[in-house]
């Protein structure tokens, strides 16, 4: 089966953390027989065997949008040049389409399912968080259900709280089923040791934007202004208004690589307190892989992936994360928790080799 696999994100070498998910999800995809495969993605290592679907003007042109934060960003921040790039977006996807005519289309975000041409070919579409936003905004929805018409979609979500909203706007026309990213199998070997005469290290991985920080330097600084617990914040700075107290160890982005052999595995948990609209957060998931416990706000996205005293600590207020962070610092609560997180990774997500089979049963049910 032929297909023609577009997103808009995609990490420059193999230790980008931009869109890294997207080359796992591409690259599992690949090594099955059955398929054969074209990608339209900004420039990056395409796995063996995937055809590179861009024309030269595309490459530059994608580039220059990954650098601007992306479509979604640039709707939020500056809407009008949102637009207008979302519109160049839709006309370029639209184009490589007819160009490759395959047998399906396998699309990520939902915005660019708008690029879709009138061909009746089937779609599978993804999304993350951030679509259900966009779809928040005027006509979107009426333009993606006439996209969809003539043609069998299946709407693919990675989170189960999306599934109810999703339904509600496409289960007329698509068929919604979600289908969970896997997990890169370095992370399942990960080992733990923590030294009880070191201070507990906290690590909150992720970009530095309000939406993304959420209430961790309000809620944790309490508990952090002292000898018994460090946090370190790794990731990159994205708001340059947005000011890092001292107490906070900052580090920048770190590589996968990084992460999984120098942070992790002395980690005490990692923290997420996000705001930020998204689906399921990919290092969570790594995280859990790892057996690193998880302290999270009382997010959708949060309290769909952690199972409270099972896997971590939800928390919906500064007290509570505060209890959180004894609860998990203990040693024999630290052990159970992360057994329990890796356990639920293993048996809920498994590796990309398992999300690749999970697309390839929706392909074969949407082929013509």
């Amino acid at each position: 089966m032929r297909i023609l696999f577009t997103s808009t994100s995609y990490p420059s070498d193999t230790e980008d953390w931009k869109g890294l998910f997207i080359l796992r999800m591409l690259d599992a995809l690949a090594q099955r027989d059955e398929l054969s495969l074209a990608a339209w993605c900004p420039p990056g290592p395409l796995p063996k065997g995937v055809e590179n679907a861009l024309r030269a003007d595309d490459d530059d042109w994608l580039r220059a949008l990954a650098a601007k934060g992306g479509i979604a960003h640039l709707l939020r921040k500056r809407p009008a040049k949102g637009l207008l790039a979302a519109a160049r977006l839709v006309s370029r996807i639209r184009r490589a389409c007819l160009a490759e005519r395959p047998h399906l289309y396998h699309v990520n975000w939902l915005q660019c399912a708008l690029g879709l041409p009138s061909d009746g070919t089937p779609a599978l579409v993804t999304v993350l968080g951030t679509d259900m936003q966009i779809l928040q905004m005027p006509l979107v929805r009426a333009m993606l259900l006439r996209r969809f018409r003539g043609r069998k979609v299946a709407i693919c979500p990675n989170a189960e709280w999306m599934v109810p909203g999703l339904e509600r706007a496409f289960g007329q026309r698509a068929r919604v089923s979600c289908v969970p990213f896997g997990i890169d199998e370095s992370w399942y070997r990960v080992v733990r040791r923590l030294n009880p005469d070191e201070p507990a290290r906290w690590l909150c991985v992720t970009r530095l934007t309000a939406g993304k920080i959420g209430h961790l330097f309000d809620w944790a600084a309490p508990f952090f202004q002292g000898a018994s617990r460090e946090l370190h914040l790794i990731g990159p700075r994205q708001d340059a208004s947005l000011d890092v107290p001292a107490w906070v160890r900052w580090h920048d982005a770190m590589t996968p690589t990084q992460l999984r052999e120098n942070c992790f595995p002395g980690a005490a948990g990692l923290v997420s307190l996000s705001t930020h609209p998204e689906g399921r957060p990919q290092v969570m998931l790594e995280a859990m892989a790892a057996g690193l416990p998880i302290l999270a706000s009382s997010g959708q996205a949060h309290t769909d992936l952690v199972q409270h005293r099972r896997a971590g600590w939800i928390c919906g207020e500064r007290e509570s994360f505060g209890e959180g962070l004894g609860f998990i610092e203990d040693p024999e609560n630290n052990q159970a928790l992360g057994r329990h997180a890796r356990e639920e990774a293993r048996r809920c997500f498994g590796d990309w080799n398992d999300c690749a089979a999970r697309y390839a049963s929706l392909y074969e049910a949407l082929a013509p």
